[in-house]
């Protein structure tokens, strides 16, 4: 018999995780491993879970998806994972996949496709949905394409407006490395204030979907 790819699926919303879990149950060669409520709680149980595949929302309120990917592939590099999204702007999606995502579904898609999905991401290929694809629309001469993926994620919490110390605690890193980074983003982006990062943000829709 072959051995079945574990998956646990991390969503802050019972239903939306309890339907993909009685979807991907009817696989037999799928095993759910958990359903977790957050980036933090599927970090703080990575190697009992020990997933083949992580399906992780963006939005949670303890840890976002793309803070808990980064530090999800530090940790065990070999862990796939596809986000699971209603986001479909462009910049989302390249976050996404410069965060380490092997892919990116939009939560309306139909169901054989989180499976499809599942079952490309383990042979090693990237997938994107069709909507996500349509909206995945290359920049030119974007200076954010030279940010790492961590650098992007402290932009946008910086144009959010959180301090140093705040960004620092949402990703347990250090105040000094939030300030390195910082440093650096105004570096490549060519901006010298915090308010100069918030407007270059706005106008470069870095905070489209994020209510700021």
């Amino acid at each position: 018999m072959t051995e079945r790819m574990r998956i646990a699926i991390v969503d802050d919303h019972p239903m939306v995780a309890e339907g993909i879990q009685s979807i991907l149950e009817s696989y037999d060669d799928v095993q759910i491993v958990g359903t977790l409520t957050g980036g933090r709680a599927v970090i703080e149980q990575l190697e009992t879970l020990n997933p083949d595949v992580i399906l992780m929302d963006l939005n949670m309120p303890d840890m976002g998806g793309l803070s808990a990917t980064e530090i999800i592939l530090e940790q065990r590099p070999g862990t796939r994972i596809v986000i699971l999204s209603m986001h479909d702007s462009p910049e989302y999606i390249s976050s996404a996949l410069n965060h380490g995502a092997m892919g990116y579904l939009l939560k309306d898609v139909p169901t054989d496709e989180i499976k499809l999905a599942i079952d490309m991401v383990m042979r090693g290929e990237r997938y994107l949905c069709t909507g996500a694809q349509g909206s995945l629309i290359p920049k030119d001469d974007d200076p954010r394409e030279t940010l790492t993926g961590r650098e992007q994620t402290i932009l946008l919490q910086l144009a959010q407006g959180q301090s140093n110390k705040q960004v620092a605690l949402t990703l347990d890193i250090s105040v000094r490395t939030v300030e390195t980074h910082r440093k650096n983003i105004k570096r490549k982006l060519g901006i010298s204030s915090t308010a100069g990062l918030t407007r270059y943000a706005l106008e470069h829709g870095v905070l489209q979907g994020t209510g700021v």
